[in-house]
């Protein structure tokens, strides 16, 4: 099975954190925090329509002027989610430019912001073209659960956690609904090229469309095939369950925190997860609301990850990135032992 999302950290563990999630064979992207972005290409970038901002210290939300500068003059709609007082923060970012020319910009580009709070989702778009005054009044919607639902697209979902860092921190959780494998040896047998017309298909499978929609694929110019949706589905592509990609960061080892962030985790394929300290510097780690090495290898396990990336180390640390990775391990390998559960694959 090829993988939809192919994610990989913006920047080394000891860097800003940040986590970036393209799309394979689409100009598509989502990126979970917006720290230092300038390894990414600005390619990269412009692929990005949703940013999950943790929260908004300096070293989570200093790119977003990075990422705004890029998306200036084009035709897009940038969603970008965060905690309680996340609306005032972006209007306070988009507030300190001065807009003067941006009526004149062709491509209608806007930001639509979303704060997460524990009973409600406050929306709020910033118009460029109107030099980022809001548009309109707050929008407000129903959130309720531990676990808050943010997005919900034919293909993928997003949740958050509201966890605790002294301020509020979210966790998220991005899942695909479920994966289209294309059989291209199929392809080959009913002469059928490779192209774009693969994620038009899977758009439309994706779409839930009735079985007997008819599905045209040019095969020139000139000349068409068209099949019934179900038809094709069934000769060229295999369904298979989604990935499910989460990101936890700046987060204190507590109960609910624990509970909350196994809740979100829980069989997740890909868990990347803050490491701020060792161990040995535990109590360091509570005073400053974030996790060790040891507390996340225990925390990947008992969500049953199938795969754990470590990051957002301390400086203090500098040179000894391999201990964390086995402070984790061994806790991961722990905890294991202790249920009893045994797995052919370790992260």
């Amino acid at each position: 099975m090829r993988p939809t999302f192919h994610p990989r950290t913006v920047n080394g563990p000891f860097d800003d954190p940040g986590l970036f999630v393209p799309f394979g064979f689409e100009k598509r992207a989502v990126i979970f925090d917006l720290g230092d972005l300038s390894p990414l290409e600005a390619r990269d970038i412009l692929k990005i329509d949703h940013a999950f901002i943790s929260h908004t210290h300096m070293d989570h939300f200093i790119g977003f002027d990075q990422a705004l500068r890029l998306f200036l003059g084009r035709e897009k709609l940038f969603s970008v989610y965060g905690p309680e007082g996340f609306l005032k923060n972006v209007a306070g970012k988009l507030s300190g430019y001065r807009w003067n020319l941006a009526e004149g910009y062709e491509n209608h580009f806007a930001v639509e912001a979303v704060e997460v709070r524990g009973d409600l989702l406050l929306r709020q778009t910033f118009d460029c073209r109107k030099g980022f005054v809001p548009t309109e009044d707050v929008r407000s919607e129903s959130a309720t659960g531990p676990l808050i639902e943010l997005l919900q697209a034919d293909d993928i979902s997003a949740r958050a956690a509201i966890l605790n860092h002294g301020t509020a921190s979210l966790g998220f959780a991005l899942t695909e609904r479920f994966h289209v494998n294309i059989i291209k040896e199929r392809l080959g047998e009913m002469g059928l090229p490779v192209g774009p017309w693969l994620n038009r298909f899977k758009a439309a499978v994706f779409g839930n469309l009735s079985p007997d929609t008819p599905f045209s694929i040019p095969l020139s110019e000139r000349e068409t095939k068209t099949f019934p949706l179900k038809a094709l589905q069934e000769s060229i592509a295999r369904i298979t369950p989604g990935q499910k990609i989460v990101y936890v960061t700046d987060v204190r080892y507590d109960p609910d925190n624990r509970e909350k962030i196994i809740a979100l985790a829980a069989d997740a394929d890909h868990l990347f997860i803050e490491a701020a300290f060792l161990d040995a510097d535990r109590e360091m780690a509570a005073e400053k609301s974030h996790l060790t090495a040891w507390q996340a290898g225990l925390l990947a396990a008992q969500a049953r990850v199938k795969a754990y990336t470590l990051f957002h180390h301390s400086p203090r640390y500098t040179g000894m990135e391999p201990e964390f990775g086995q402070e984790a391990a061994r806790a991961f390998h722990s905890e294991l032992s202790s249920t009893g559960e045994k797995r052919s694959s370790i992260p």
